[in-house]
Order: C-alpha cells, then structure tokens, then sequence
C-alpha cells in the first residue's frame, strides 16, 4: 500500500515589534487542529512557525525600546516561542529570520533570481507603510485631515531611494493560470475574488530591497541594499525546508499544503510569494487560507483604545481547552468574529460543561454502578444509534477539517453529542436495569462507543480535555487515532471511576 505524501502546514511567522495576541493565537491554534488531524489520519506532518525579525520597523521598536535590534528580536521571539507551549501547540519547527540558515536561503534566493533576469536595479517612488512594510498606489489610498492612509489604516508617506526590482508585471498571466489550474488555491471564495480582481487590474513591477534602513538580509553583491522584508520573511517557508539544498531530508514536503494567514496579508502570500517560486523555478504552495480578523465585544481592536485580548490571560482565567474550542467553534471560519466572555462562558458552560462533560459523567457513571466497572458487550446484530448517527461522523469531520470548515466539523460532532444525549434520556439505562439488563447494557456500551469516537474526533482541538476522557474510557494510547475507530474495543474492558472534564463558570460577572 503507497504511504500517504507528507503534510505541510505553516502559520505567518509574527512581526515581532509587539507581544503575542489573540490574532496570532487564532492562527496558530487553527493550523495545530489541522496538523493534529492528520496526524490522527497517519499522515507525516510538518508543522512551522516562527518569527519575522526584520525591516523598519522592528530596527524602529527597537531603537524606541533602548536596545539593540537582536537583543530586542530575541526578547520578542522568545514571547511567540513561550506561546507555542501555552497554546498547546504541535508545531514541528520554530524558525526565525535572523537565523544564518535563513540569511543563507534568502540571498541563494536572491541570486537564482537575478540569474534568471527577475530582478533589476532602478529607482522606486511612492507611498509607503511603515507599518504594513508595503508600498500602495494613488488609487488604494484615503485621506483624513491631511494624512494619506494604506487600506489597512496604515499612514503613508512619499518615499523615494534606489532600489532593486522583481519583474511581478511580467507574471499577471502566469498568476491567472495557476488560480485557473488550481481554483481551491486561495481561500474561502470571497478572497480568491478580490485576489483575482486586484491581478486582473495588472500588476507592476515590485522594489525588493531598501536602503533606507540596515535591519534585514544585504543584498548579494550589493550590501548598501537589504532585502525587502516581504521577499525576506516570506521565503522562511523554504528555508526550514532545507533550500537551496533540495536533497534536503524536509525539502520532500514542498510545496507548503497551506499557508494560513490573516486576510491582511493575503497579497503577499497568493501573488507575490508564487510569483517569486515560479520565477525561481519553484513550485508554488497547495493553497493559502486568509481568515478573519476579531472584534472585542464589538469594538475594532486596538493598542489604543486598550482592548486588545492577551491569549494567556484567557488561558489562565478559563482553561486552555475551552479557549481554543471557543476560538474555532463560535465563527464561521474565514469570517470576522466578535470575542466575548459571555459566549465563551456559553460555550464552556452549555456544550463542554453540561453537553459533553454531563454525558460522559453519567455514562460512565452507570457503567460503574450497574456494569461492574467493565465495559459491556456490544449488541449483536448492530446498534440503530451507532449505525446512523456515530459511524457517519468521522468521514464527515475530516472533510470538513481539511476544507477548514473547523466551525462545522465543531457543530456535525456536537449535533451527534446531543443527539446521544437524547438517546440516553429516551433509553433510560437506569430503568432498564431491573426491567431489561441486556439491552441496559447494550445502551451503555453503545454510549461508550459513541463517546470515544467525540473524544477522537475532538482531540485535534482540545487535546488535553479528550485525552483525560480517552483514559477514562479505557483506550489505550496506541488506539487513539482515525483507524482505532474501525476495531470495537475489546468487552469487559476495567474503566476507571469518572471525572469532571470541564469547571462551569458559576455566577460569571
């Protein structure tokens, strides 16, 4: 049997002029649910992220901050390092611009390139981001009082230096084709639109280096230019891969399956970054997913207004596990949400709490009580309950997973949750057992059953959570992934006694 090809995810790697927030929290956790998928599927995954250390505005953070811009990089990174563990994430690799192996791929990069005649020396004028690293046209920008601002809110100003050229006009077609080739490139829909829209309207040629600062990677055989942090940053994909090398033990996982970002920097990843692997003779990422940004209980977030949401505090206030199924579970994902305490509350309180953590308490419960503590047979001839609500599930969730529809691969198994809920209320177990133990029995084991495919379909999302539930249930370590499902477990298995999986919040302020 052909072993499945390897599985390649990253995250953005963080600009690190700031700490650590829940947009990066966001990103993170829905890329290590993924990873975690598959991994349950037997696939052989590599999972990146990392942070991005240089350009203008980290040299400015830094000069602000009294320090020295690696020292204040290696402060910063550490944060988005520590975030890793706090978040619960899988990630395989953590890479940094600032590394030699990075310096190395960029300016290998670099010369493949120029040797290809992409890039040329000229001069650049326009209107340029500090913060979003970028230059715009006349066309994208508004004014308020006087000041010029980028779409992203972003002041501009006019700046003009020499500066190297990637030939990006020169690929509007080639772009075109490949989203024709490959129409799940960029996602969801709503993003392929505006992506195809602003390539459609022609593309001009791209300033890729900076003399107006010394913070990032020199140019080769130029070192009065650094590269453009955009062409630095985005080639780390390729870097933790191994390039230039591409007999490299990682280089088999390129392309990337997915690159997900936030939609503010979707340009970036689905026209520029193929642009320069086509023109490097490389091919380009599988697909590159833009989700939305949060709200803060209704107001746009924001350093100033002082409502921006730190990921640990919610961590340490409600539990990791909640956070990252609140996360994914309360929006459509790709889609803008508003965070609130009081729908995460909800959530923890209604669907983990009394929903999933009531069912397993009393299913178990009475398999401790009634059962002996053993798990009971399986009922001969089939289970209508299992054969047509909980056997469905899995095929259904790993669809819904890989399209990155987390928020409805949440709901299918919660639909499922309650409907097992219904089902024990309507057998009722704790009456059969004077009137009818055999079929007493069969409802626990089927419960049971039903409760250990939720517990594996959910761990991807809350690892810790279901895999206290997992042991609860008497599966063994080695039987917790996707084709664990296929073989019942083994009757009269010993369980242990219950416990709570989730604290409510009582009398939330």
């Amino acid at each position: 049997m052909k072993a499945p090809m390897p599985v390649y995810l990253t995250t953005p790697i963080y600009y690190v002029n700031d700490r650590p927030h829940i947009g990066h929290a966001y990103t993170s956790i829905a890329t290590d649910v993924l990873a975690r998928w598959h991994r349950l599927a037997g696939r052989e995954v590599y999972f990146l992220t990392g942070t991005d250390e240089h350009g203008q505005k980290v040299e400015k953070a830094a000069r602000d901050a009294g320090e020295d811009p690696q020292a204040f990089t290696d402060r910063v990174s550490q944060a988005f390092r520590d975030l890793c563990g706090t978040m619960g994430l899988s990630n395989d690799g953590f890479i940094r611009t600032t590394e030699p192996r990075h310096r190395a791929a960029c300016q290998a990069l670099w010369n493949e390139l120029a040797r290809r005649g992409e890039i040329y020396l000229g001069d650049y004028e326009g209107w340029y981001a500090v913060r979003d690293e970028a230059f715009y046209g006349p066309d994208e920008l508004t004014e308020r009082d006087g000041v010029k601002y980028a779409p992203s809110g972003a002041p501009v100003e006019w700046v003009r230096e020499p500066s190297y050229f990637f030939r990006l006009s020169a690929w509007s077609e080639k772009l075109l084709a490949y989203y024709e080739a490959n129409p799940d490139f960029i996602q969801p829909a709503s993003r392929r639109n505006e992506v195809l829209a602003f390539v459609r309207g022609g593309l001009s040629d791209l300033s890729v280096s900076r003399t107006s600062f010394r913070w990032g990677v020199p140019v080769p055989g130029d070192p009065e230019h650094v590269m453009y942090v955009w062409l630095d940053a985005l080639t780390n994909y390729i870097t933790a891969m191994g390039y230039p090398d591409e007999k490299a033990e990682l280089w088999r996982f390129w392309p990337a399956d997915l690159h997900m970002v936030g939609k503010d920097i979707l340009r970036f990843h689905a026209i520029y970054w193929p642009a320069f692997l086509m023109a490097a003779g490389l091919q380009p990422p599988r697909r590159v997913f833009a989700h939305g940004w949060w709200t803060n209980e209704g107001q746009k977030i924001s350093k100033s207004v002082g409502n921006v949401i730190d990921p640990l505090a919610l961590v340490e206030e409600f539990g990791l596990d909640p956070v990252r199924y609140f996360l994914l579970r309360e929006v459509p994902f790709g889609q803008d949400g508003d965070f609130s305490r009081k729908a995460l509350i909800n959530r923890l309180n209604g669907e983990l709490a009394d929903a999933l953590g009531n069912l397993a308490n009393r299913t178990l419960s009475l398999i401790q009580r009634n059962c002996e503590g053993r798990l009971p047979a399986l009922a001969p001839g089939g289970d209508a309950f299992l054969d047509g609500v909980i056997a469905p599930l899995p095929a259904a969730t790993g669809a819904r997973i890989e399209a990155q529809q987390f928020h409805l691969a949440l709901e299918g198994v919660f639909e499922a949750v309650r409907e097992a809920n219904a089902h024990i209320t309507r057998e009722a177990p704790w009456a059969l057992k004077k009137t009818d133990p055999a079929r007493m029995a069969a409802v626990l084991r089927s419960l049971h059953e039903a409760l250990r495919v939720f517990a594996i379909l959910l761990t991807p999302y809350m690892p810790g959570s279901m895999g206290r539930l997992l042991d609860q249930l008497g599966v063994p370590e080695d039987a917790r992934d996707l084709a664990a499902l296929a073989r019942p477990m083994p009757d009269g298995v010993a369980l242990p006694p219950p416990a709570p999986l989730f604290q409510k919040i009582q009398n939330p302020a």
